[in-house]
């Protein structure tokens, strides 16, 4: 659980971050960037959280 809750505050304070400088910055490669690591980030967690869930179980 705690994994879940952790993940999720990352998650948001990093789209935060990111957003604020390709807003700031006006540049449509540094959107391209920024969603291509909010995907890898979001990615990371799911499998993450996935990977947690199942070893709890057993």
């Amino acid at each position: 659980m705690s994994n879940l809750i952790s993940g999720l505050i990352a998650i948001s304070l990093v789209t935060v971050f990111l957003v604020f400088y390709a807003v700031k910055l006006h540049s449509y490669p540094l959107w391209i960037i920024i969603f291509a690591i909010m995907c890898l980030a979001i990615s990371d967690f799911v499998q993450s959280v996935r990977e947690d869930r199942n070893n709890n179980k057993k």
